[in-house]
């Protein structure tokens, strides 16, 4: 007797032998359409492909005929055999005003493998980067002017030089933009999710290379590796553009990739090569901004040119 797996979602669930296979089928808590895996099998494949190794085709053949009446067999067969839900836990129990259940991949649970894994690009990346970036400098923005307010006003009151206040407040100011962006990084790519809200937004996410979701421990390493690609001249995130599963300096030193958001779940059909729209408005956004800020710059040296002269 075989022992399977099926995959629920994005969760991997098994081993059971094959009469538990054909019992879940008969409570249509799997379908012809999920995904199943023994030993011996090259990859996932539909459970439609081994029915008959299953001994599914009676089966099959009535959940293939369009729908008659109801049809109690299997809730009979579910009373017998102790299968049955309790009064209150099954599938109509729930609220017809609940929310509908979301469609994200959740990163938390069993990587599905077998299918294609759509890696994000190097500008894939940098369009989260650039949401991220808003939101960061946003965020310290505010929080450092507050900061400051509070430093000048207790400086103010203690007596002492505004010249040393501004330095702490520069430095506190510093600290605080760093927490925050450790914070955010940290915390967002070890979510179930695995990605900040600017990689949400591409529909990208950051896991282990074999799909796993990344531990906040990896997470934090990752974001101080970061800096290893900065102080590269950048060369380290470049790297993403030319590397085989678009990994950066720091994805290479953490052992973590960026895929899309469905990789390594049962709907790897639902990925996406192409950059998408959100993606191209960020880019032609932030490359509109980069451009007004480098005229700004040259009008601003050349104004500072003629006033020396």
């Amino acid at each position: 007797m075989s022992e399977w797996y099926y995959a629920e979602g994005q969760q991997r669930q098994g081993p059971v032998p094959d009469t538990e296979i054909r019992q879940l089928f008969q409570r249509s808590q799997i379908t012809l359409d999920t995904l199943v895996w023994r030993e011996g099998m090259g990859q996932w494949a539909e459970l439609r492909s081994v029915v008959d190794e299953l001994q599914l085709q009676s089966l099959a053949a009535v959940a293939a005929e369009p729908a008659t009446g109801f049809d109690l067999r299997s809730d009979y067969a579910a009373i017998d055999n102790g299968t049955a839900p309790l009064p209150g836990t099954g599938p109509l129990s729930a609220s017809p005003y609940s929310a509908p259940a979301s469609d994200v991949a959740f990163a938390g649970a069993m990587p599905v493998h077998g299918a294609e894994v759509v890696y994000a690009g190097f500008w894939k990346r940098l369009a989260a980067y650039l949401i991220d970036y808003v939101i960061l400098t946003a965020s310290s923005m505010a929080i450092g002017a507050i900061v400051g307010l509070g430093i000048g006003g207790a400086a103010s009151l203690a007596g002492g030089g505004s010249t040393t206040a501004g330095v702490m407040s520069q430095v506190i100011g510093a600290l605080i933009g760093f927490g925050i962006s450790l914070a955010y990084y940290a915390w967002f790519h070890a979510s179930s999710g695995g990605a900040t809200p600017g990689k949400m937004a591409i529909g990208i996410k950051v896991v282990r290379s074999d799909g796993d979701r990344i531990t906040m421990a990896r997470s934090i390493g990752r974001y101080f590796a970061t800096l290893l690609s900065s102080l590269t001249l950048l060369i380290g995130y470049l790297l993403a553009a030319f590397t085989e599963r678009k990994q950066a300096l720091h994805d290479m030193i953490c052992d973590t990739v960026v895929v899309d958001k469905w990789a390594f779940t049962d709907q790897p059909q639902r990925q996406r090569h192409e950059l998408g729209a959100v993606t191209i408005v960020i880019l032609i956004i932030g490359g509109i901004l980069t451009a007004g800020v480098m005229v700004a710059m040259v009008v601003a040296i050349g104004a500072i040119a003629k006033m020396a002269g």
